[in-house]
């Protein structure tokens, strides 16, 4: 697939409502993750934080999204970014707060759910800190579970940088 990949048609507003255009990513290792300030899975942001940091030079780029999808995140945008920031120490871009299952759902999760179902074909976000992996040329190349710890997804990142 070429850097024409739909991917890189997506737009999201970042938290703070500024535009997000996908294409700017265009030749990079992109992990697309819904997270949530208020989860047991909330911790992640540290090992997610560490793959960034770890590889960013390398073309890594990780996009937060936030959402309230099972009633786990902030409404509040400074309670987010106190979580994101102060709390975890994170560094990689984090959206505006999304839907990602549902007759809401942003349309950036709608591709990604049907370019990498889940278990038994099911096109729905199970949990908060499911990860998607798109490759350099915008193809969404895997997708890994809730449980999985951002550690054990870097032989998947690193293979593709």
């Amino acid at each position: 697939m070429s850097s024409d990949s739909p991917f890189y048609s997506f737009k999201i507003n970042d938290l703070r409502g500024k535009p997000l255009d996908l294409a700017q990513f265009r030749g990079k290792v992109v992990v697309v993750v819904n997270v949530a300030s208020k989860c047991g899975l909330t911790p992640q942001y540290t090992g997610l934080e560490k793959l960034y940091q770890d590889h960013k030079d390398e073309g890594l780029v990780i996009i937060g999204c936030p959402s309230n999808s099972f009633n786990q995140e902030h409404s509040e945008v400074d309670a987010i970014e106190t979580v994101c920031q102060r709390n975890y120490g994170v560094s990689f871009p984090i959206t505006e707060v999304i839907s990602v299952n549902g007759s809401d759902e942003h349309p950036l999760y709608n591709y990604l759910k049907s370019e990498a179902p889940g278990i038994l074909g099911l096109k729905m976000i199970k949990w908060n800190f499911e990860k998607f992996l798109v490759d350099r040329d915008g193809k969404v190349i895997r997708r890994f579970a809730p449980t999985t710890v951002p550690a054990d997804m870097e032989k998947d990142i690193v293979a593709h940088l």
